[in-house]
């Protein structure tokens, strides 16, 4: 059965989010974002990177987390992008700290992020995790 509800759409700016503007502490995102040692693993990321030339790379927690969101949800580095841009959640896994409605950085930037992050890295942070 179907009712047709009479109420007209409602816009964005009147959207009420179901968290009172709080992210909730049980969201897998979150609970996953507290279990990895980022800071451990932060030096070992910027020491790839020159201090004085080229421009400034994105952080250690932004690279990885977008990573595995990629991998966790098994998406296209371009809906991966556009997924962070939509979700508050995943934009506080990366390290964000407020929502923003723009995407944090461009789909070609996760082929950069494959590279710097390495598979031996990758699994460190797994062992530390463990």
């Amino acid at each position: 059965m179907y009712r047709k509800e009479g109420q007209n759409p409602i816009s964005p700016e009147n959207f009420e989010f179901p968290f009172s503007g709080k992210l909730s502490s049980d969201n897998r995102w979150v609970v996953l974002a507290s279990l990895i040692p980022w800071a451990e693993f932060e030096d070992k990321y910027s020491d790839k990177f020159s201090i004085e030339m080229g421009a400034p790379a994105k952080p250690f927690r932004m690279a990885l987390g977008a990573l595995i969101i990629k991998e966790k949800l098994g998406i296209s580095d371009g809906e991966t992008v556009e997924q962070i841009k939509d979700n508050p959640y995943l934009q506080y896994f990366i390290g964000m700290y407020s929502y923003n409605n723009e995407t944090p950085f461009d789909a070609s930037m996760l082929v950069h992020f494959r590279e710097r992050i390495s598979v031996e890295l990758v699994n460190q942070v797994n062992q530390q995790m463990v």
